[in-house]
């Protein structure tokens, strides 16, 4: 009974945001053609978000010979209206992390079609988030191995419990369980996500015990609060105690973009003071990190840590990689480095050129100095390779003038005579500066408007004429 009361306090809540919402976008309609309704996702099937038809202004007589309907290929799947009274239903279970994932807003649209006379109005339905989803770790079990003789402090990374809500509906709080050797530690990264690691405490003693299970919790703040819980397995392993260490803190690589698949680009390298099985050095790619290797863009080798290229890499989209590099002995101890990547420009795009403007035709006794065009030209290269240079071909009636970094006017330097040339083909040429370079070439047709500055002209200016004399009057001489 409590469930089935508390489920009814929430529908009529939401009935209340729909009616508010239905009168608000009523008030709305009048003006703009457009109704806006607010309703939660997960609502039951055949559910009633509002009367359609009265907020169309129809009256119940008019909605079948109107043909009241509504149009969306995507819309149709989740409501539909009654046409004997004009009520718009949920069709179908609306799930908003399937249609809009972690979006801050969620809107499904459709048009409410009428006829006789046809009118169209816009729907608009927003779907708001309710706490439908626990937090959820994957995986939710986390094996650690460490030697007894681990330092209190030692950090272990933690992976982040997923919630495909929105908001407070989302993971909000982590909490661990009771235990007498481990603490939780909660830091924030500069993108503002969680970095979550599990800190020793007090000493370990394999003799004493060897494994140590406890609890994370991630909640949201949702209502009803929701959680999920991942177990902790912290197993500790006999006398290894010297860690392995990278030659180097930071690796750093400089790549070109055009660098063929499979290439290497570093090796990184670590030694253990330790003999046999626990001098054995593997090494991956941190699973925890915050580094871009996930991608798949670069793989490492276990066994040698030559790390190469996976995918072909491209300047224009990623500049620099930061990739975490773990290195484990066999006696599970491990040490992280972090590898730099710079990518390095190539000239592999052409310049671009677009035509801002343009100003045809142009009059023949334009004054010289005249502007015909301005012009705007890329490169998407950096450095040397996009710095473009820019020219006219064969052209001396016009000329080229900087205007900025990367727009030209292209102006008379010379009258220009209409009965000479009554249009212009202007050939631009823009050249980047990378090796090899790379140009383009745009064509203008311009057009040149006749002005009266030219007199009648005869072919002659005198005319000699012999006739005989006693002509009669009118004849043609």
């Amino acid at each position: 009974m409590t469930g089935m009361k508390n489920h009814t306090q929430i529908y009529k809540g939401i009935r209340w945001q729909v009616i508010f919402s239905f009168l608000f976008s009523w008030l709305c309609h009048s003006v703009s053609g457009q109704i806006h309704y607010s309703i939660v996702e997960e609502m039951r099937k055949d559910s009633v978000i509002a009367n359609i038809a009265n907020d169309l202004g129809l009256n119940i007589k008019q909605i079948l010979p109107r043909k009241l309907r509504i149009v969306s290929r995507v819309a149709e799947k989740y409501f539909y209206v009654n046409l004997d009274n004009g009520n718009l239903y949920v069709k179908d279970r609306i799930d908003r992390e399937t249609l809009c994932g972690a979006e801050a807003t969620c809107t499904l649209t459709f048009d409410a079609v009428v006829e006789n006379p046809l009118t169209i109005f816009r729907v608009k339905i927003d779907i708001q988030d309710i706490n439908d989803n626990p937090p959820v770790f994957y995986p939710d079990t986390f094996t650690f191995e460490a030697i007894e003789l681990t330092p209190p402090g030692t950090r272990f990374a933690l992976q982040n419990a997923k919630d495909p809500d929105f908001g407070m509906n989302s993971v909000q709080t982590y909490n661990l369980s009771d235990n007498k050797h481990f603490a939780f530690s909660e830091k924030i990264k500069s993108d503002g996500s969680k970095f979550l690691e599990l800190v020793l405490e007090n000493a370990l003693d394999r003799e004493s015990q060897n494994v140590h299970e406890f609890s994370l919790t991630a909640t949201d703040g949702g209502k009803p609060i929701r959680s999920g819980t991942a177990l902790i397995r912290f197993i500790v392993t006999d006398v290894n105690d010297n860690f392995p260490v990278f030659t180097q803190e930071a690796y750093k690589a400089s790549v070109n973009e055009n660098m063929p698949i499979n290439t290497t680009i570093i090796t990184v390298k670590a030694t253990d003071k330790d003999e046999g099985i626990y001098a054995q050095i593997n090494y991956f790619f941190s699973e925890t990190s915050g580094s871009v290797h996930h991608t798949g863009t670069f793989s490492i080798d276990a066994i040698t840590g030559e790390i190469k290229i996976n995918k072909k890499l491209d300047f224009e989209l990623t500049k620099n990689y930061e990739l975490s590099v773990q290195a484990k002995d066999g006696g599970a101890l491990a040490s992280h480095c972090i590898v730099l990547v710079e990518v390095i420009d190539e000239n592999d795009n052409s310049p671009e050129i677009s035509i801002t403007s343009l100003f045809s035709p142009v009059p023949e006794d334009s004054i010289s100095g005249t502007v015909i065009a301005l012009i705007e030209v890329h490169d998407q290269d950096s450095g040397e390779n996009g710095y473009i240079d820019c020219k006219l071909i064969e052209q001396p009636s016009f000329s080229l003038v900087l205007s900025s970094d990367s727009y030209y006017r292209i102006v008379t330097t010379d009258e220009i005579d209409r009965e000479k040339s009554s249009s212009y083909n202007i050939i631009i040429v823009a050249t980047d500066r990378g090796s090899p370079p790379l140009s383009s070439r745009r064509t203008i047709r311009l057009d040149i408007s006749d002005v009266n500055d030219n007199p009648p002209i005869f072919i002659k200016s005198s005319h000699v004429v012999y006739i005989p004399e006693n002509n009669l009057p009118g004849a043609s001489i």
